[in-house]
């Protein structure tokens, strides 16, 4: 190989990298606005034209791509018990590069029934009861969701002995049904790349279809993967020369990555709840500088993130209104810059707090112990911002400060002191796409622009 194309076809840019294989370098990147409401083409060769600019006319080898076009991935986890089954749901539908928009856990109500329907999926992960466990809830759930009028394909990842039976349930009513391994097949042990390898798959032959990317894939030397996961392949890909952990901020969502065991980093600590997997995503879907900037900062307090951005509430509101109505408009004052600057910061604090594990005193007969829930990334190594809200900011450092432990949260077990680093050149969900392909490129590309 000489020459690879990578395509990130993203809600409002469309972004191409070029990558000189031989040299082990990358040639040149550009962006386009993308043109998921016509052709999504139109927005592809636009980019490309800007890139030949920088690059001249070349022929590629390999030609790769990720999207997160027309929102993304869009999937509901339903699973038994919040905190095992439920969880080990959201963590297989996260790590696949889905946007999980609601986990639901044990019997499915009429209230729900209806939620879900009108948030119209575009798939959901159905799981529940380790193996041997309880099969009812998991049956009831079927019948439920097999009733639903919107149709979309049902992922079933719970008790080995109740999901074939689930399957013929949602099948009969015309769901397509694709069972696979259980998520938590034993108490606490979570199993979540079969369901992950799943829902990849799905999305590739359904949902590339309905967001009108099937012509481009085809242009493709490999099958579109969702964003996220280019993004998490990455990180995973990284981890090899340490702890990290990134934040991605986003118009409408902010993504956290972690790589790290996220063991006690503290003697004596005791865990507790379910083991979190090592390379582990999480998403937000009520934080964002654009579609999400009204929900954002009521989260964060509309008087703390006025006094941080010196601005008034009043403005605050009608900042967050037009980014609703045209969330592809760019800052162009001071004023406003300074407020999408604290809007990231925002994003970036309170994501992170929901990432991060925690610490909270219990106190026994042996006096005084310290349980620790979630991973423990105090002493990660790499912090890594990426987004355009954050590549594109005055300082980017200043906004990922945000994520580390402070005093007042010190129960929150952020990182404490890693080396931050800035994907100025916003390469990441190309290196996670090149990985696939050619993993130590891959890495050897990410030390030189990171200077690891």
């Amino acid at each position: 190989m000489k020459y690879i194309l990578c395509a990130d076809f993203g809600s409002t840019y469309t972004k191409l990298t070029a990558i000189d294989a031989r040299g082990r370098k990358i040639l040149g990147t550009s962006r386009a606005p993308t043109t998921v409401r016509t052709n999504i083409l139109g927005g592809y060769n636009d980019a490309l034209a800007a890139l030949e600019e920088i690059t001249g006319r070349l022929t590629y080898d390999k030609r790769l791509a990720a999207s997160s076009a027309a929102g993304g991935l869009n999937m509901i986890a339903v699973g038994l018990v919040p905190n095992l089954t439920s969880k080990a749901a959201k963590m297989a539908a996260s790590s696949a590069g889905a946007k999980l928009i609601a986990t639901y856990s044990y019997e499915l109500v009429d209230a729900e029934l209806d939620m879900i329907h009108s948030q119209r999926p575009d798939m959901l992960l159905l799981s529940g009861g380790i193996d041997g466990g309880n099969k009812d809830v998991m049956l009831k759930n079927a019948e439920k969701i097999a009733e639903i009028g919107h149709v979309f394909p049902v992922v079933i990842a719970g008790n080995k002995a109740a999901a074939a039976q689930a399957a013929k349930i949602l099948e009969s009513c015309g769901k397509e049904a694709v069972v696979t391994e259980n998520v938590m097949p034993e108490f606490n042990k979570l199993n979540i790349e079969p369901a992950k390898s799943v829902i990849r798959e799905l999305f590739i032959r359904r949902i590339i279809d309905a967001k009108g990317l099937s012509e481009t894939n085809a242009m493709m030397s490999a099958q579109i993967v969702p964003t996220p996961l280019a993004v998490f392949n990455a990180c995973e890909a990284l981890s090899g020369l340490g702890t990290l952990a990134a934040v991605d901020v986003g118009g409408a969502t902010t993504d956290v990555y972690s790589m790290s065991d996220g063991a006690p980093s503290m003697p004596g600590v005791i865990e507790k709840g379910l083991r979190e997997p090592f390379a582990k995503r999480s998403i937000e879907g009520d934080l964002g500088v654009r579609y999400s900037a009204g929900s954002l900062i009521e989260e964060a307090g509309i008087d703390a993130v006025a006094q941080k951005s010196v601005a008034s509430p009043e403005v605050l509101r009608r900042h967050a209104k037009r980014c609703a109505e045209d969330p592809g408009f760019i800052s162009q004052d001071s004023a406003a810059g300074r407020i999408d600057e604290t809007l990231a910061g925002e994003c970036v604090r309170i994501s992170m707090n929901r990432h991060a594990g925690r610490h909270e005193t219990a106190y026994t007969h042996m006096g005084e112990v310290l349980i620790q829930t979630g991973k423990d990334l105090t002493k990660t190594k790499y912090l890594i911002g990426t987004g355009g809200s954050v590549i594109g900011a005055v300082s980017p450092e200043t906004i990922m400060v945000n994520a580390l432990q402070t005093g007042e949260d010190y129960e929150i077990l952020k990182p404490e002191n890693p080396r931050i680093i800035i994907d100025r050149n916003n390469i990441l969900t190309a290196m996670g796409l090149l990985s696939k392909v050619d993993g130590e490129l891959a890495l050897g590309i990410m030390k030189n622009e990171f200077s690891l």
